[in-house]
């Protein structure tokens, strides 16, 4: 697991130069079922409706250019059939580059930041930001600010801890049962994603090693036959990553090789079958103690 540090710079959502991370994921624009009935399709050639206007009002482009006097193309009517990006694709790239922007301590604990800000920073309209936002409202991570946008929500070490405490409580059990019952050449095919996860630390990227992180994590307790255990150990994961508030530094390359290397070491100890080994590093590694 990835130990939850400090946050980057703060800075205005408005005027502040786009993060690494969320920035380098170009949305695609927003395409609806009337644009491809005016002719746009991906790859076109042509003066057809273009993707940038699928933001705004029909016939409009995203600046407001008009598009009136453009002719559309006439397509098959197999290609009409072809299903079109959705709103709901768009939501789901948006809300993927938060989670990094907001595990990389790009969105700071305690700002605030607009919709329409972080739509022109994605280059898409502030609908699919907005329902992104909602999703993270309700995961816990940030809080509706009316008519201002939505706050980070700062939190302590003792938030941490508890999420850590609840982890032990349903990860160590399950963790224990499957050292027993799960064979060795099982434990063995993971071993690609503990490599992975150290390959991962050392970009000394933090959002890019949570990823690889809960990956492994959900990879192990999958093995447990239960898609609501995983789901819910994932979700607790990925709030014990986020940053805290206060806190003057993130964890660095070392920091993160370091809990990589648990991976390694823990499949070690289950293939062997070690009860004692894995119960002991399970917990530490959980609760961050190393």
């Amino acid at each position: 697991m990835q130990h939850a540090g400090p946050q980057g710079a703060h800075g205005s959502p408005d005027t502040r130069a786009p993060a690494s991370h969320p920035a380098a994921v170009r949305v695609p624009p927003q395409l609806r079922a009337a644009d491809v009935d005016r002719g746009w399709r991906p790859g076109a050639t042509g003066p057809a409706v273009r993707p940038d206007a699928a933001a705004g009002a029909p016939g409009v482009g995203a600046r407001g250019e008009h598009t009136h006097s453009e002719q559309p193309i006439p397509l098959p009517r197999t290609e009409q059939a072809r299903p079109v990006v959705q709103r709901s694709s768009v939501r789901g790239q948006i809300l993927d580059a938060l989670r990094t922007a907001l595990v990389g301590g790009e969105l700071a604990p305690g700002e605030v930041y607009s919709a329409p800000a972080l739509g022109d920073r994605f280059g898409v309209s502030a609908t699919p930001v907005r329902e992104a936002m909602q999703q993270l409202a309700l995961e816990g991570a940030v809080e509706v600010v009316p008519n201002r946008g939505f706050r980070v929500v700062e939190r302590g070490a003792r938030e941490l801890a508890e999420l850590a405490e609840i982890r032990a409580l349903i990860e160590l059990p399950v963790l224990l049962r499957l050292t027993r019952t799960v064979p060795p050449e099982r434990w063995t095919e993971l071993r690609p994603l503990a490599e992975a996860t150290a390959r991962a630390a050392s970009t000394g990227c933090r959002a890019t090693y949570a990823e690889t992180d809960r990956a492994f994590h959900r990879a192990v307790l999958s093995l447990a036959g239960n898609t609501q255990l995983v789901q819910i150990a994932d979700d607790l994961h990925r709030r014990a990553q986020w940053p805290l508030v206060g806190a003057k530094a993130t964890p660095g390359r070392a920091a993160l090789l370091a809990d990589a290397e648990d991976h390694v070491t823990l499949l070690d100890a289950l293939i062997a079958r070690d009860v004692q080994l894995v119960q002991s590093l399970t917990r530490d590694h959980v609760t961050g103690a190393h």
